[in-house]
This record gives structure tokens, sequence and C-alpha cells, in this order.
């Protein structure tokens, strides 16, 4: 399609605000031959549709097979038939597919297999164990402290900070002692990086426990920045 006709169609995407957007028009204007971002965009469009949108996410997907806006959009629309076409892509042979089926399953935690997630947060793939961590986080509701602390140790020891810290980002919204003190000792033995994400997220916890931790911290971590990082969050608990 040439740019003054995507032109034309990024003019009625802006207005959907004021007018819904049929879904049959954007499972029509949908091409392959559009731009990466144009079909981005009619995709989310279609997947925000939810129930609606389904039907047509599914025949364009059986006309041009798994593309990635489209696997996207499988995510977005949040319907059953949706995660179980998702849970069978994650057979498939081709490692794209897979892992955009793994991050388009993300909000559905709670609701695929814990075996998959079990298995994307120990696969050598940095990407796989971060869509792991996606779906923990939806999940992690269902779990006590020592169980979702079990999961996370293998990405929190991942050499990777990307993945390592995204662990710690999603211990900090739990507040039991043992979370803190698994952080505790990130701060003291993780780089630089991981431990400072760690002594942010003690901050974030706010209980007398991770309180103590930090005060821990502030006397037994070598002067440098570290230690001022524990003492910054240390005093941001008794201002609060």
């Amino acid at each position: 399609m040439k740019p003054p006709e995507e032109a034309s169609l990024w003019e009625s995407l802006s207005q959907s605000r004021r007018k819904p957007l049929d879904p049959f028009w954007l499972g029509e204007i949908y091409s392959p031959s559009l731009s990466i971002d144009l079909r981005l965009a009619v995709c989310e469009k279609l997947g925000m549709l939810a129930e609606l949108g389904w039907p047509h996410i599914k025949k364009l997907i059986d006309q041009h097979g798994p593309k990635q806006e489209l696997i996207l959009s499988a995510g977005l629309c949040h319907q059953p038939n949706a995660r179980d076409w998702l849970l069978s892509q994650l057979k498939a042979k081709d490692e794209t597919i897979v892992l955009t089926a793994l991050e388009a399953l993300g909000c559905w935690g709670a609701d695929v297999p814990q075996s998959i997630v079990e298995e994307s947060l120990v696969h050598p793939s940095h990407k796989r164990r971060l869509a792991g961590l996606q779906m923990l986080t939806f999940r992690a509701h269902l779990l006590s402290d020592s169980q979702l602390l079990q999961l996370c140790e293998e990405p929190l020891a991942d050499f990777r900070d990307a993945v390592a810290i995204a662990a710690v980002r999603l211990l900090q919204r739990r507040d039991g002692s043992i979370i803190s003190e698994r952080l505790t000792a990130i701060s003291l033995h993780g780089s630089d990086a991981l431990a400072k994400a760690a002594l942010l997220a003690l901050g974030c916890i706010a209980t007398p426990t991770s309180q103590k931790c930090l005060l821990e911290l502030s006397k037994s971590l070598p002067e440098g920045e570290r230690r001022e990082q524990a003492l910054k969050q240390l005093g941001q608990q008794f201002r609060n």
C-alpha cells in the first residue's frame, strides 16, 4: 500500500476515540504489505474490541498465518478461545512465534498451566525468562511468599541484570519477611545494578522487617554507593 493510502488509514484510526471502529473494517484493511507500525496499530485496535475483535483476528490468522502483530492481538483481546490458541502456538518450531505467544499470554498468567511458567523461568533465553516473569506477575496472588521466591530463584541468579532486576521488581510487591531477607542478600552480593534495585525494593516494601534490613545494611555495607543508597532508603522510611 502506498504511503498516501496509509496516511488515510492512520487518520481513520486516530478518530477511534470519537467513533468506535468497526471490527469488520479493521479486518478488511489489514494486510501484510502495510508498514509494521500500521499493522501493529490495526491489530491493537482489533484486540481492544475483545469478543467482537477475536473472530476477525482468527480469520486473519487463518488467512496470513501467525504474524507477530496478530499473535499480540490475540493476547490483547483476552478471550478464552484466543488463550487456547496461544497455548497451541507454544508447540511451534519457530522460536519467534513461541516467544511472541508467551509475551501475549503475559496477562493470562493465572490461567496458564504452571508448568509453562516454570519452563519459561528456567529457559536459557533471557526473553523467555522475561516472558515467564510477566506471566508470574499475574499469577503471584495465587502463591505464598515462599512459593513465589522459589520460582524467582533462577531469574534472580541470572547473570543478565535485566532478568534479575525484573525478578526483584516482582518480589517488591510482596511484604513478607523472607522476601526482605532475600533482597538483603542481593544487596550485599549482587551486581551493582542488581543491588541498587534490591535496595530500592526494600524501600518500597516499607515494613518493620524491611526497615530493619535497611538499617543493618546501612551499617554493614562498605563505604560507597550501596551504603549511601541504603541510608537514603532508610531515611525516606522515616520521613514517610
